[in-house]
């Protein structure tokens, strides 16, 4: 019998190592462990833990948290995205009051709000999204808001909801260049994005957006998505290393050297942008606290 020969397999892409600029706290302390408590106690969601945050034990230990509305299940299957994807429960209606709540008992001064995507919804959640925000006024009248929202799937009667009830800063993701997108992005659209920016910023809200480097895009593809927020009005913009959440997600390309992010920032500032957050672990709510206020940093 003709033996059958041996084909080898093809080896694994190598993973990029690691730079040790990346090295991130592990999540320690008093000031942690009540937000932990909080968090637990009043079953929230946050995408520190949803989105697996390099930044958690910093923030967390400062006693701040990003709050994650409408569920922990997200429509969307982001190929960069740790937050799980699949037919999220029904919408809870108590949850508003809940978030509320919990910013009044942590005595935040700024809070960060964000959602998974809800394309299953008419209103693409954002109901939900402008009972929360005024439940947050209500109880927390001293604590400025920010909001980072979906794109509604294009659906503009759905964003004028947060138009209407005006958080201090509204921010909106591009997350990647325009070439990327489908890759990055599968269920997006590049351009639909700074038309949420042009949107918000004529409805008079401070806007913000940020993007991930590290997945394949070019300095130069960066510096054009930047321009393209700055013309549609984008007021912040954040620049942070994307980081490979699990095995399943894509891989890092490459890790851009801190030389590069204060380079990008410094082309933010030329454009004309009002704040530019840039850094390997700049995360959208990182120090978000500063992105309220006008003026270079």
């Amino acid at each position: 019998m003709q033996e059958l020969p041996v084909i080898a397999a093809e080896p694994a892409a190598p993973r990029v190592k690691k730079p040790d600029w990346l090295r991130v706290k592990l999540p320690i302390g008093e000031s942690y462990r009540q937000v932990r408590n909080l968090v637990d106690t009043h079953k929230l969601h946050t995408i520190c833990e949803s989105g697996n945050c390099p930044n958690m034990g910093e923030c967390w230990g400062a006693g701040t948290a990003t709050f994650m509305i409408l569920g922990n299940v997200c429509t969307r299957s982001c190929g960069f995205c740790a937050v799980a994807t699949g037919r999220p429960d029904a919408v809870d209606w108590d949850e508003p009051q809940r978030v509320a709540e919990a910013i009044m008992l942590m005595k935040v001064k700024h809070a960060v709000i964000t959602s998974v995507d809800r394309d299953e919804l008419k209103d693409g959640g954002s109901i939900i999204w402008a009972n929360t925000i005024k439940a947050v006024r209500a109880l927390n009248p001293n604590t400025t808001m920010e909001t980072l929202i979906p794109d509604f799937r294009g659906q503009w009667e759905n964003l004028q909801r947060i138009i209407e009830v005006a958080p201090d800063v509204v921010s909106h993701n591009l997350e990647t260049v325009e070439r990327l997108t489908k890759q990055v992005r599968i269920q997006a659209k590049y351009h639909r994005s700074p038309e949420v920016i042009r949107r918000l910023k004529e409805g008079g809200m401070r806007t913000k957006s940020g993007i991930m480097l590290g997945l394949g895009e070019t300095k130069e593809e960066t510096i054009q998505s930047m321009q393209d927020l700055r013309d549609n009005g984008c007021d912040v913009v954040t620049l942070g290393q994307y980081l490979q959440p699990t095995p399943k997600h894509l891989p890092v390309v490459r890790f851009v050297h801190p030389d590069e992010f204060a380079e990008l920032r410094e082309a933010g500032y030329a454009m004309g942008l009002d704040y530019v957050e840039a850094g390997p672990l700049v995360r959208s709510s990182y120090h978000a606290e500063k992105h309220i206020f006008s003026g270079r940093k």
